[in-house]
């Protein structure tokens, strides 16, 4: 009985050990969790292959080695990024340069410090049998755009050509829904479609007179770029004040470097990019998110300043058309910073990553109806 006691004895003395063994390794593990620093990211739209290089970032644990504890904030037609950032609510953003320098212009303390985007995705397409197959030719019809700060490109170009869709003068500016539903339903004469998402949106959809899906045939596709209104898009920015820390701004170079390699890890990795864009929220199917990656990629590389790094004349195009046709009023100053990209890209060479992608080369990817 005796020897039955003393083994009871043992078995708990060892289970208090092992108790405060492990009550001891939470310990230890607790200050390694607390100093992640915690930071928001705010998305200029919902979840989808646009943003997959953040995505990839958080799941492959990018920037939890790097030290942050990352949120990533979906965005949506009645959300601003840069009215999150400038409240406090987020500390990065994502969004177009022209609605940045537009809010900067109202006041608002925000600054680019990393440009993802090299080239404009933008364009606003028609049927063919429209005729519309030129920014003037919309004179007079109904024109769509999501608006919320994605319209400077489009009203841009029909300032340029003698239309005021600020007043509705000369031309009917429709706001859109994030789907292609108005124009496939023909209630617009033209939409504004990127390259990666709505002008796929339309060729995923069959024709019903002849009950296969449209084709390029179908439509004119007008591109921002080639119109002379293109600008810089997807960069993300912080607010000024919040930057002008030191600790901050080390938090911004880790951010900013994180990301970035998950930009490079998507270039190169698009099927398993796309799984990350899935798993963040499934609102456009596999197919379609596939397309969207491969489109993406093509707006990002190659990039000859390496990616992030603002290219001074892209930026000064960028401002000019900006104040030309009325995003702005007055030339910019300050708007964007390279310091802390050019240390985040540092540090990305010196791990051996490309930054530059001179040899990328798109995937070829079939479109299948619905986008599955």
């Amino acid at each position: 009985m005796r020897k039955r006691w003393l083994m009871v004895a043992l078995l708990a003395a060892a289970a208090l050990v092992a108790v405060g063994a492990g009550s001891a390794s939470k310990a230890a593990a607790s200050p390694r969790a607390a100093t992640l620093t915690k930071v928001t990211l705010q998305l200029k739209w919902v979840p989808q292959a646009q943003f997959a290089g953040y995505y990839a970032a958080l799941d492959l644990g990018f920037y939890r080695k790097a030290g942050l504890d990352v949120t990533i904030k979906p965005g949506g037609p009645d959300i601003i990024p840069e009215q999150v950032v400038a409240s406090g609510t987020a500390q990065f953003g994502i969004d177009w340069l022209p609605s940045l320098l537009a809010s900067r212009e109202k006041g608002a303390d925000l600054v680019n410090i990393a440009q993802v985007f090299a080239r404009s995705g933008m364009t606003e397409i028609t049927w063919k049998s429209s005729g519309i197959d030129s920014i003037a030719k919309m004179r007079g019809k109904k024109v769509g755009n999501w608006l919320g700060g994605n319209q400077y490109e489009l009203f841009a170009a029909l300032v340029k050509n003698g239309m005021d869709p600020e007043h509705n003068k000369g031309v009917q500016i429709v706001q859109q829904p994030f789907d292609m539903n108005l124009f496939l339903n023909h209630q617009i004469d033209a939409a504004s479609a990127m390259t990666y998402n709505e002008l796929a949106q339309v060729l995923e959809s069959k024709n019903p007179k002849t009950g296969k899906l449209y084709t390029l045939d179908d439509l004119n596709v007008i591109k921002m770029q080639d119109v002379g209104t293109g600008m810089l898009e997807d960069g993300i920015f912080a607010t000024a004040s919040w930057l002008k820390s030191k600790a901050n701004q080390a938090t911004a170079v880790k951010f900013i470097g994180a990301s970035l390699a998950g930009w490079i890890w998507c270039r190169d990795h698009v099927a398993q990019c796309v799984q990350f864009t899935l798993k963040a929220g499934p609102t456009l199917p596999k197919g379609h998110q596939t397309w969207m990656m491969n489109e993406i990629n093509k707006l990002i590389w190659p990039n000859t300043t390496g990616i992030g790094i603002m290219n001074a004349a892209d930026f000064n195009r960028t401002a000019k058309i900006s104040q030309q046709f009325g995003v702005i009023k007055r030339k910019p100053s300050g708007a964007y910073r390279t310091d802390l990209a050019r240390k985040a890209v540092a540090q990305l060479k010196a791990r051996g990553l490309d930054v530059y992608g001179k040899r990328y080369k798109p995937i070829t990817v079939k479109l299948t109806e619905g986008g599955k």
